[in-house]
């Protein structure tokens, strides 16, 4: 009966540990495939790849939900309206891949926590292109605590 019980609150334990670290796993992979779509994308002459990040959790705005960021850090020679033009042709299950100009390697667009390149961004031509991702309307993924 001992045994039993020892095998019961030892489940229930990995149980309650396992659940929060599997829902994290899950949505930095969401977050992860944001980013890495945004990276498979052609890229435009004159415009060299330097780094992709990805973030999931709670990342701007208010109350609750899961949100899941990703992001393309470039250097390039050509001018923003180009490169708007080049990315605007592409898309995933309807959302854009905004091209905006970078400023130092901070991403500005989080709110909530921080996310930062490791590429040192110093001077003109650096552009960030990031999109937003989805769960698929998962219900599990929003148990994660990150989005709270």
């Amino acid at each position: 009966m001992k045994k039993i019980l020892m095998i019961v609150l030892a489940a229930a334990l990995l149980l309650i540990a396992g659940v929060p670290a599997v829902l994290t796993v899950m949505n930095d992979g969401i977050a992860k495939d944001v980013a890495e779509k945004l990276e498979a994308f052609p890229l435009p002459e004159q415009t060299e790849l330097l780094e992709t990040v990805s973030k999931a959790g709670k990342l701007t705005g208010n109350g609750n939900g899961m949100q899941y960021f990703g992001a393309v850090l470039l250097k390039s020679a050509l001018p923003i309206d180009e490169l708007k033009d080049h990315y605007s042709g592409f898309s995933d299950n309807g959302r854009m891949s905004i091209v905006e100009k970078q400023n130092g390697s901070q991403i500005g667009l989080i709110e909530h926590g921080s996310l930062a390149f490791e590429t040192p961004v110093e001077g003109d031509g650096y552009y960030i292109v990031y999109s937003w991702g989805s769960n698929g309307g998962d219900p599990l993924c929003d148990l994660d605590l990150r989005g709270h």
